[in-house]
């Protein structure tokens, strides 16, 4: 068999056709070494074993989570030589394996996240008392999403709820879950509040709710937002940065609303109370009341008894000058002119007299 002659050019571009069709996205765990990263833009490290090593290259945007030498990852690549005859791999995304290297990488992003302030009570918002918009970033087929919806159901109800089904958790959970807050976000009606959430999983599970653009993502968000991962014991940074953190996809839906159940015997102790206070009130005032009554009437009582005792004084005033009365001590009263020769009346206490005037003498005035 003649052997093919090739240009150089020729052989990289073949070499690097083989690969793209026999291999064109390989996954490989290694430990990371000699990392650097130039101009703010270009990652380079290798990705070593105990048997070998080799060259890996990615662009600092793809870099989602802090990776240190000595860092155990996975990534997702594709093989590739270089024009310089260097074998490399093209990093598409890279990710911490290992509870070591999960929490190791955990901890390097908080520390940079905190010190931008991004974790701090004061920017944090409440969150509406009886929300009726809703929008959940969850995956629908989750039992963690199926608790909650029942929960705020059974709790509450009545609310509009918008579902944005994501994957949460592998590589293409962070970016599914970043375009679902960005289409809430620029809703022409906003929903009242955002709510995130997931079941249980393991430390790998749970990664996706470390990823830097995520947790910016809802650090950014107009709406207000609740986050609720894992079981109680498990905190990621979307946890931290929301603006409130559930302990569980249940608990998210206790917080999020109200229990009606509650409430209707909060408002039955409440109107048993007001009764209470109400007839209290009408017993006071009824008291009131009669004891207003009872010194209108003294007070009646003490008038009616002067207004006798001057009633009983002009009876006295009235008897003494009544003509009856002088009649009685044997006076007699004249009705007509004494004039000699008319005609009077003579009454007494016994008669009425009639005479005639025979005689008539005045006294001297003087």
């Amino acid at each position: 068999m003649e052997n093919l002659q090739l240009s150089v050019s020729d052989f990289v571009a073949l070499t690097n056709q083989t690969l793209e069709y026999a291999y064109p996205t390989v996954v490989i765990e290694g430990e990371v070494a000699s990392f650097t990263i130039n101009q703010g833009k270009f990652v380079f490290f290798d990705l070593k074993d105990d048997g070998a090593s080799v060259g890996c290259f990615m662009m600092a945007f793809a870099l989602r989570v802090p990776i240190e030498n000595g860092m155990k990852v996975v990534i997702t690549a594709s093989p590739k030589l270089t024009q310089w005859g260097k074998f490399s791999l093209t990093v598409k995304s890279i990710r911490p394996s290992g509870e070591g290297a999960l929490k190791k990488s955990f901890e390097l992003l908080k520390a940079k996240l905190d010190k931008e302030g991004l974790f701090a009570p004061e920017r944090k918002r409440l969150l509406p008392e009886r929300p009726v918009y809703v929008a959940v970033i969850s995956s629908t087929q989750a039992a963690g999403y199926a608790d909650f919806i029942k929960i705020i159901n059974d709790r509450w109800g009545g609310m509009q709820v918008d579902v944005a089904h994501v994957q949460v958790q592998g590589e293409t959970a962070p970016d599914q879950m970043i375009r679902a807050l960005q289409y809430f976000n620029n809703q022409e009606m906003l929903p009242e509040v955002i709510v995130i959430i997931r079941g249980g999983g393991s430390a790998d599970d749970l990664a996706a709710f470390n990823d830097e653009q995520l947790v910016r993502t809802i650090a950014a968000s107009r709406v207000p937002t609740l986050v609720g991962v894992g079981h109680e014991v498990d905190t990621t940074l979307a946890d931290m940065v929301a603006d409130v953190r559930a302990a569980t996809p249940s608990n998210a839906a206790q917080i999020l609303v109200p229990d009606k159940a509650e409430i209707i015997r909060a408002v039955k102790v409440k109107a048993g109370g007001a009764s209470t206070q109400l007839i209290n009130r009408i017993n006071d005032r009824l008291q009131y009341t009669n004891e207003q009554l009872r010194m209108m009437f003294d007070r009646f009582d003490h008038r009616l008894g002067e207004s006798e005792t001057t009633l009983r004084q002009l009876q006295r005033i009235l008897m003494q000058v009544d003509p009856r009365t002088v009649l009685k001590r044997g006076y007699a009263i004249i009705h007509g002119q004494p004039e000699i020769g008319s005609s009077i009346t003579v009454e007494t206490i016994q008669a009425i007299i009639k005479a005639k005037v025979t005689e008539y003498k005045a006294y001297d005035e003087k």
